[in-house]
């Protein structure tokens, strides 16, 4: 399913639904950041998803990072919450999401990366790399509050 960001664009749909989503914010032994080429759009993204009834929310995290990276973490902390009501998520069936997204921070336990259905490309990434990335700014805002290691996670 193709997807659109619209990000402070007065032109982008109303939204027609929140999902509880997540993000995660994990790095190797050398300080470098997980992420993935996501198939919907090609933009680099940290791995992430929404939550499936049942589930607790930090297992979404663990859950999603490994369909679509191979590789198994474990919840630390949490980098943030992005909840902008001008950065909606436009999809070809019609759903038109508002962002609802927690980022969290996450530990490596063990895997080697590989690509899934959503990611194309999996790659554990120097921060000096991320701009020659095509990221979307909202996400690269929960990148670089990553690196920041925020006293108090991001609210926003």
């Amino acid at each position: 399913m193709a997807r659109i960001e619209h990000y402070n664009n007065p032109n982008a749909p109303k939204p027609n639904g929140i999902v509880v989503a997540v993000t995660v914010f994990v790095q190797d032994e050398l300080g470098r950041v997980l992420l993935i080429q996501r198939t919907d759009n090609g933009l680099w993204a940290l791995p992430g998803g929404a939550q499936d009834f049942g589930e607790y929310v930090a297992d979404t995290a663990v859950r999603e990072t490994r369909e679509e990276t191979g590789v198994e973490i474990e919840v630390t902390g949490v980098v943030g919450i992005y909840t902008n009501p001008n950065h909606v998520v436009e999809y070809s069936d019609g759903e038109v999401r508002q962002q609802f997204s927690i980022c969290f921070r996450g530990r490596y336990v063990r895997g080697r990366t590989v690509t899934s259905s959503e990611s194309s490309a999996v790659a554990w990434v120097e921060r000096d790399e991320l701009d020659g990335l095509s990221i979307h700014p909202s996400m690269r805002l929960r990148i670089d509050h990553g690196f920041e290691h925020l006293v108090e996670p991001y609210i926003g």
